[in-house]
């Protein structure tokens, strides 16, 4: 478990689907929509799935009421590179929680896990995970034109996505430090 001033980033429960259902179930962004949850039995099936790895995908919980807001994981690619993810519910976005979360995550892949390089895939109309990139020192290192097809278009053709890189490594993130 992470612990910040406002937050605490734990493994997942299964009592958590509820509060993950809320934000799941109109993802905001299309690469999420594979994510996207019908019912609240079936996120209680995803909280199962998601407690599996408890090293590396966290809920981004409000330590003042113990609610689920988001979640952040680390997927391990290689013995030290990380590809990240993060989503919080709409409702508590511009409010610095995901800065919170991401820099205590940074912090915990770096220092505990050995990370070398970190990176994250985002779309280039997701400007506020842009921003948060940005924010948390990464640098843009690729954008990939048409890249990936979430959705479709009225006649079914799908609409293909541009995709940005970020990245940090651990010298760049500890010359922040």
């Amino acid at each position: 478990m992470l612990e910040t001033e406002r937050l605490l980033l734990r493994p997942f429960r299964v009592g958590d689907a509820e509060d993950v259902f809320a934000y799941l179930k109109e993802p905001t962004v299309h690469c999420l929509l594979d994510m996207k949850l019908d019912s609240l039995e079936e996120a209680q099936g995803e909280m199962i799935r998601r407690a599996r790895f408890p090293e590396d995908w966290l809920a981004i919980v409000l330590k003042e009421d113990g609610g689920v807001i988001g979640e952040i994981a680390g997927e391990r690619e290689n013995i030290d590179t990380f590809c990240l993810q993060w989503m919080l519910h709409a409702d508590f976005q511009h409010k610095g929680y995901a800065f919170e979360a991401a820099t205590a995550f940074f912090e915990y892949l770096f220092r505990t896990l050995g990370a070398r390089r970190l990176y994250t895939n985002v779309e280039d109309y997701n400007l506020p995970s842009r921003h948060l990139c940005e924010r948390l020192g990464m640098r843009k290192e690729a954008l990939r034109l048409e890249y990936a097809s979430y959705v479709s278009d009225a006649g079914g053709s799908p609409i293909f996505e541009n995709s940005m890189i970020y990245a940090i490594l651990k010298k760049e993130w500890d010359a922040r430090r």
